[in-house]
């Protein structure tokens, strides 16, 4: 490794943001790093920067110590998780910014002319794909400090013709630009829509909430060819054939920007679409009735401010955490719960037995997001007497609902859990049979769950939606002896250092990757 104080070199650069990047994701401190390769934190420093030559052996250690691949032959082998189970966990950890808020603000600075300054924002892959589209698209991000910081500054003029494919098809998130990207061009193409794979989930909520601004979409060839008719506009309410957060966010956005009074009905109040009322508001978008199923929107032309904001926290990682601590019966204090989008499931939980107290609520830095620090300790669970199934908000929330199938298996008695929305979801959970748990699937929406269980290690393929994978690896650390999950690909998609975290609470999870 020799110095090259010449920062002009732009693929030093390069790898240098890459190398930033990685150790960021992994939670690591450049002094940290610096302590794993054995060098100094100002070496570390001028890699990072660009201002330091690098040799293949050098990358390689770096790649090894980040468990990133920075450097590899061909692709990057996926990332698997080693669990060594039956731990006790103990201690508290915070609830970060929620993940489907940060995708929706993300795709809401399009609205916005000026620089829009979001703190905290989840580090995930799932925001790391909307980045790169955005970037492909002449969007400059940048992440300004360890806490997570970013600033988004759009360009005078939008590349569309050169959005990232690839990074577009890897995420279902790419469907929300369709609102804020109505308002810049009169016809775009954009990439069909990924994700996880939970059936089918049809986009055409989402052109019916966004004809009456005069959007049309034909899909052909692997792509939405999109037209808009500006001389077409709202002239009654628009009603949303279904009450979905993401189509709700469409609809939100394209409406921000139309200069007059557009009414949202059967609008989701859920969390991630609050955050983006909030966000909006602080662009001069006055919105009505937010938290209820009506939306009265008084957009604006044009917007072009600077704007700084924070997201709130994600109810479904304090459910995760919540239910971590259960199923390892272990006495945690989760930090920073979102109790608004809460409360239904600790009244479940309460019903079921689990001793747990709260603290009294503050505010989240948005000001608005009313917080409590939620303490879990053992319980003895007993199954409820009635199904457990979601609701649209204020109900059970549908990505908790997974965690629910865990806990039953933790629980004496047996339950029924009830997922109507998505099919192919209760037909995940029975891997967790694969730990010890009885789990029937009775149909495509039903599962019946037995306990209580007695969890045994084993080797599972990650299932590829997000809350069945999370769920199995929770049940990990339950299970005695050693477990492996492999392919933590999605999990990656919605948390950020999901098993680093659960280690600082005394779990034993590693990363690898297959040789």
């Amino acid at each position: 490794m020799t110095d090259d104080h010449d920062g002009s070199k732009p693929y030093l650069a390069r790898i240098g943001g890459l190398i930033r990047d990685s150790r960021r994701h992994r939670g690591w401190t450049q002094a940290q790093l610096a302590e794993a390769l054995s060098t100094s934190q100002s070496a570390i420093n001028r890699i990072e920067r660009g201002h330091q030559n690098l040799s293949v052996d050098m990358l390689a250690r770096i790649s090894e110590a980040l468990d990133s691949g920075i450097v590899t032959l061909g692709q990057a082998a996926p990332t698997h998780l080693r669990v060594t189970g039956g731990r006790t966990l103990s201690g508290s950890i915070s609830v970060k910014t929620s993940k489907n808020a940060g995708v929706a603000l993300l795709c809401a600075s399009l609205l916005n002319a000026g620089r829009t300054t979001l703190r905290k924002v989840a580090r995930i892959e799932e925001v790391n794909r909307i980045l790169e589209v955005l970037n492909s698209i002449g969007v400059r991000t940048r992440w300004l400090n360890e806490d997570n910081d970013l600033e988004i500054v759009p360009p005078a003029k939008l590349d569309l013709a050169g959005i990232d494919v690839e990074a577009a098809r890897r995420t279902r998130s790419i469907i929300m630009l369709l609102g804020p990207l109505l308002h810049h061009e009169d016809a775009f193409e954009l990439p069909y829509a990924g994700g996880c794979a939970l059936g089918t989930r049809t986009v055409e909520p989402h052109l019916v909430a966004l004809r009456p601004f005069g959007l049309e979409v034909k899909a052909v060839a692997g792509q939405y060819h999109v037209a808009v008719d500006r001389g077409i506009g709202p002239t009654r309410p628009i009603v949303l054939t279904e009450r979905g957060d993401t189509v709700t966010e469409n609809a939100l956005m394209a409406a921000a920007r139309r200069d007059g009074v557009t009414v949202i009905r059967n609008a989701s109040p859920n969390y991630m679409v609050q955050d983006l009322c909030f966000f909006l508001g602080g662009l001069g978008v006055r919105i009505e009735g937010v938290g209820t199923t009506t939306l009265t929107v008084h957009g604006v032309g044009e917007v072009d401010r600077d704007i700084d904001y924070s997201p709130s926290e994600d109810p479904i990682e304090a459910m995760s955490l919540i239910s971590a601590a259960i199923v390892t019966s272990s006495e945690v204090t989760v930090r920073r719960v979102p109790i608004e989008f809460m409360e239904i499931e600790l009244a479940l939980l309460e019903e079921m037995g689990l001793d747990h107290d709260r603290s009294a609520e503050y505010a989240a830095a948005n000001g608005r997001t009313r917080l409590v620090d939620v303490t879990v300790r053992p319980s003895r669970l007993k199954a409820p007497i009635d199904k457990i199934h979601p609701m649209p908000f204020p109900g059970l929330n549908i990505d908790n609902l997974p965690f629910f199938a865990l806990i039953a298996a933790t629980a004496q008695g047996s339950t029924l859990i009830h997922d109507w929305v998505y099919e192919n979801r209760a037909l995940y959970l029975t891997e967790l049979t694969k730990l010890g748990a009885k789990v029937t699937l009775l149909d495509p929406h039903r599962v019946y769950v037995e306990g209580p269980t007695h969890w045994s290690g084993a080797e599972v393929i990650c299932p590829p939606a997000l809350r069945p994978a999370v769920v199995v690896l929770l049940a990990m650390l339950a299970a005695k002896g050693t477990s492996v999950l492999r392919n933590v690909y999605v999990i990656n998609r919605g948390y950020e250092q999901l098993a680093e975290r659960l280690n600082l609470l005394g779990a034993d999870i590693s990363t690898f990757r297959d040789i």
